[in-house]
């Protein structure tokens, strides 16, 4: 049967998981000595070494020496550094890195950080996996705690450390949010924050524009684009307020030739519960509309509930592929087996945090069926739009996890194509473990593979149509965005080897070669990265 999956929780009694222990499955001896952040080291440690997905890779205790990290000035970031640690050892042959080496440039610094795993305080509202020191607009739920806005800057044929001029374009907005009630929308362009011109040196301005935007009040004034051209100006003062969105940012319907495409933007896989309405009407309307091909943009969508790609996967999916494999989740051998005896710990909640009981057992994650069989998904039809031969993806670098999930359960059983540029590269997903009752812990625990046993795609997937220009002066659902037109080019297969972004612009009076423009780092509107399982099933 098929159980909601809340949190792993860590007993009080941690002097259960010490350093005595050598082997995944030996009884540890107690250490009368060892502090609490002590044992949390060693949870984290000897969590791993039985559940996560690399775990046979991972040394021994002693050779680790989890109590070693205490260098840094909180538990917290000890705990990271340790998990960071562990995630750098298991190595990818295919490239002779770990698995999960992932890289960036803090201050000028360079900071080798994990891929995948990540640990969270449970008090660090919407935190964002993978993406150092941001946070998400909107979490899993739907819920905002923001003005609700994405931005793009764009340098007139700069690198982000020019410090000439440059363009910010609103690149989303969250529905529901301030930004979204006072009219603003994707392809708006800002000239002043409270009251102050900005656009003219980039490296010494945006330090101060990321922190106006993470304030409680702003003052923004601008001009309107309304496909690429000037339509007039706006002004609008946001509160940062919490708000309830939908992931869906638009939806339209392009009739090109004797086609009908059905197009949708989708910012995350968010619970089904606020998923699930938006999605229903978007392909009520595709069928309604006569719709045969459709564009799924997932520019920025780094992914989130796996169930909830079941249902948009179930939605694309003709009825022909009704009891065939989706894909399945492989744990590592000792969780498949059912010897990962660690897990004995861990009480199963139910939808209301309540331990459950089975013939008066207490029922834990050891229970579970973690074996390929029992963790093979299959189409399951579902929606009125049932005649989809061709899919294309708006895919981005920030296009991750539940989002790369569903491109590759697609793939082996209708035509898809993808256009934009080279996605994060995730094939794998987790659930939470809780320690202190303050922390959650989220390893790399399953790797997802479709029908065909696909799902080595740890570099990203590459697309058919390489094409990097965002073009933010257009708003989403718009068939003259240069990434929209390209996918509409796919399917009609006229691509046209030019560029939508050779052409010449006026911006206050400038003249912009929009080829040269060069997209900088965004600004605010991040997403949550990654793949999250909620559902189980009781070993028979």
């Amino acid at each position: 049967m098929k159980l909601k999956h809340l949190i792993l929780v860590i007993t009080i009694g941690l002097t259960s998981l010490v350093a005595c222990k050598k082997t995944p499955n030996e009884e540890p001896k107690p250490d009368p000595v060892a502090t609490r952040a002590d044992l949390t080291r060693d949870s984290i440690f000897l969590y791993a070494k039985e559940m996560y997905l690399w775990n046979t890779a991972l040394p021994s205790y002693e050779t680790f020496n989890p109590r070693q990290y205490t260098s840094k000035s909180t538990d917290f970031l000890n705990y990271e550094q340790e998990l960071v640690a562990l995630a750098n050892i298991a190595i990818n042959p295919s490239n002779g890195l770990a698995y999960e080496y992932y890289r960036y440039t803090s201050n000028g610094v360079n900071v080798i950080d994990s891929k995948y795993s990540y640990i969270s305080d449970i008090a660090d509202k919407n935190p964002v996996a993978f993406v150092p020191t941001k946070q998400s607009a909107v979490d899993l739920e739907g819920n905002g705690n923001d003005f609700g806005i994405k931005l793009i800057p764009y340098g007139n044929g700069n690198t982000p450390n020019d410090a000439n001029d440059f363009f910010l374009y609103i690149s989303a907005v969250y529905p529901g949010s301030p930004a979204d009630k006072a009219g603003l929308m994707r392809s708006f362009r800002i000239t002043k924050i409270d009251g102050v011109a900005i656009g003219t040196n980039y490296s010494s301005e945006v330090t101060s524009i990321n922190n106006k935007f993470n304030g409680t009040t702003i003052a923004l004034e601008g001009t309107k684009y309304v496909d690429d051209m000037p339509a007039g100006t706006f002004s609008a003062t946001l509160n940062k307020a919490v708000y309830k969105s939908s992931p869906v940012l638009a939806t339209n319907v392009f009739t090109s030739g004797a086609k009908k495409i059905g197009y949708l933007a989708y910012a995350r896989f968010s619970t089904l519960s606020n998923s699930k309405p938006d999605i229903d009407a978007a392909f009520a309307n595709f069928s309604a509309s006569g719709v045969t091909d459709l564009i799924i943009d997932l520019r920025y969508n780094g992914g989130g509930y796996v169930n909830t790609a079941q249902y948009l996967i179930n939605q694309i999916a003709p009825s022909s592929t009704n009891g065939k494999v989706m894909f399945s989740e492989h744990y590592n051998a000792l969780m498949q087996s059912g010897q990962a005896k660690i897990l004995a710990n861990q009480p199963l909640l139910d939808a209301n945090d309540k331990v459950q009981y089975s013939n008066g057992r207490m029922i834990t994650y050891l229970d579970l069926d973690y074996s390929i069989a029992g963790n093979t998904e299959r189409f399951v039809k579902a929606g009125p739009l049932d005649n989809v031969t061709n899919v294309v993806f708006i895919v981005m670098g920030g296009t991750a996890s539940a989002s790369e999930l569903l491109i590759n359960s697609l793939k082996p059983h209708i035509n898809v194509k993808l256009v934009g540029t080279k996605t994060y590269g995730k094939p794998v997903g987790f659930f939470p473990i809780k320690l202190e009752n303050k922390y959650e812990v989220f390893y790399s625990l399953f790797q997802t593979k479709n029908s065909l046993g696909q799902g080595d795609y740890f570099a990203g997937f590459t697309p058919n149509v390489v094409d990097s220009y965002d073009d933010a002066g257009f708003n989403f659902g718009d068939a003259g965005e240069n990434l929209i037109a390209k996918a509409i080019g796919v399917l009609n297969g006229t691509v046209s080897t030019t560029s939508s972004t050779n052409k010449v612009m006026s911006i206050d009076g400038k003249s912009v070669n929009k080829s040269k423009l060069v997209a900088m780092p965004s600004i605010g509107g991040d997403e949550f990265v990654g793949m999250i399982e909620t559902n189980h099933k009781i070993k028979k």
